[in-house]
């Protein structure tokens, strides 16, 4: 896994500052007010800390920005950046200064003069996210940025406010590495094995085997795999942390990489579906931030890991396929496939867990980014309290999501002719109909969340938290907003 670069928090030493090498930061609030390390720092470089304040580009940056100084005189550093931040920023700005500091460093070391600065975790988790990069197949030795000391007035209080954040960068570390691997390395029996290892933060992981599910009955799921030469398999992760309570339910979409099937994808853009397994990756991710928070709830993963593959044994357009809960559906589309994964590994965790609420996350439908584009998930949900709960959390977090409607006309378009549903309802309302496919699969007394990610899981460019690629947005990061 890509290991998050390291920080340290230490009591703030002015006199340091002079022979800090790489890059040193310092933070100056919108008003242009200098905190006594950048006052320190002004007077080692002879001014210009003051008449970079004084110029039209601080002026025009806004909250969070970083302005950088190359080879400034008076210090041993190679660069001096300017975080432009209010004494108490709001959770994004704080996250966006971190980012921005990321952007404007180099590979070489970094110190931050942060004061008395608020959400010190925060500008900390920016930094993290934002110097991930995914080099595992570039040839030659990684050049990977150097660690990051954060000067404080209360290191110890700032370290414990970060050890959460540690734990969250971790997972959505994890989740990146898992989107952005190409197929022909994470394979469903790869994908089984990295979350078996989750097993050493003391998650208890179970992996069914394609036996195990055909006795199950998974074979909807089952059905998506034929064409594959790869296993398919459901990968279980239970994390025991809440007692006696029911738990919580998270479901992914694993497919491995997703030609279509027979419904074969134009070959532009192919080379993508690396990342239809976003939602498993989510799910993964977050199981191993609750498990690195030893976090006090029980909560269960479950992730479908199949591969669409066309080839004589791979399911056809017409097919009939039985479902675990017992319906039976006619498979329309088998570039619908996500669906047929996801109804099975949902009935399973409510027959097996009877959950207090589940989740499923899934890159689902193009149609949701014609919908929300690249910059919210959509949400659906059969009960208002745990959506209402949900869209509260995210925009805490600063990750966009949206919610969409269901209702009985969008289920009539999946009526069958010669089965009990269709895998699809057309084109028209098609993130919509995929919920309410998947709704039919839910418990009436389970409360149940389905987050369609497609256009949010993975993108063409870089966000201010993220480069281009894999985001872990969707359950394990902020949303990817634009720097």
């Amino acid at each position: 896994m890509t290991t998050p670069i390291t920080i340290d928090f230490t009591e703030t030493d002015l006199d340091a500052l002079k022979e800090a090498g790489g890059t040193v930061a310092a933070i100056v609030t919108p008003e242009g007010k200098l905190d006594p390390a950048a006052r320190r720092l002004n007077r080692l470089t002879k001014g210009a800390v003051a008449r970079l304040v004084e110029a039209a580009r601080f002026d025009k940056a806004r909250d969070g920005d970083a302005i950088a100084l190359a080879f400034p005189a008076g210090v041993a550093a190679d660069t001096l950046v300017v975080l432009k931040l209010g004494r108490r920023p709001t959770l994004e700005a704080a996250r966006k200064a971190g980012a921005a500091l990321a952007r404007a460093r180099g590979k070489g070391p970094l110190t931050l003069c942060a004061g008395a600065t608020n959400r010190i975790e925060e500008i900390a988790l920016g930094l993290v996210l934002r110097s991930y990069d995914f080099t595992d197949h570039k040839s030659g030795e990684a050049d990977a940025p150097e660690g990051a000391t954060i000067m404080v007035g209360k290191p110890d209080a700032a370290a414990a406010a970060w050890a959460d954040k540690a734990a969250l960068a971790e997972g959505v570390f994890f989740t990146r590495d898992l989107v952005n691997e190409p197929a022909n390395v994470l394979t469903t029996t790869e994908f089984a094995e990295r979350l078996s290892a989750l097993s050493a933060l003391g998650v208890e992981v179970e992996v069914l085997d394609e036996d195990q599910l055909a006795e199950l009955g998974m074979n909807a799921l089952l059905a998506v795999g034929h064409g594959s030469d790869s296993p398919s398999k459901v990968v279980i992760m239970q994390w025991k942390g809440g007692g006696d309570a029911a738990p919580l339910a998270l479901v992914g979409k694993g497919v491995v990489f997703d030609t279509g099937g027979i419904s074969l994808k134009p070959a532009g853009g192919m080379e993508d579906m690396t990342m239809d397994m976003g939602g498993a990756g989510v799910v993964a991710g977050a199981m191993r931030a609750i498990a690195q928070r030893k976090a006090k709830a029980n909560v269960v993963g479950l992730v479908g890991l199949v591969e669409n593959m066309p080839s004589g044994r791979a399911q056809r357009p017409g097919d009939v396929v039985t479902s675990m809960k017992g319906d039976t559906i006619e498979v329309i589309n088998t570039d619908a496939e996500g669906r047929l994964v996801l109804c099975d590994v949902m009935w399973y965790a409510q027959e097996r867990f009877s959950p207090a609420g589940m989740v499923d996350l899934a890159t689902l439908t193009g149609a949701m980014i014609i919908a929300l584009g690249h910059e919210n998930g959509g949400v659906f949900s059969n009960n208002d309290a745990f959506a209402d709960a949900f869209l509260k959390s995210a925009a805490a977090e600063g990750e966009g999501a949206w919610r969409l409607p269901m209702g009985k006309a969008y289920d009539d378009m999946l009526k069958s002719r010669i089965a009990d549903m269709k895998n699809v309802g057309g084109r028209a309302a098609g993130s919509i109909t995929a919920a309410q496919f998947l709704g039919r699969f839910v418990k009436d007394d389970t409360p149940w969340i389905h987050l369609d990610i497609a256009g949010v899981a993975s993108v063409k460019s870089d966000t201010m938290l993220a480069p281009k690629g894999a985001t872990g947005v969707g359950g394990a990061g902020p949303r990817p907003a634009r720097a």
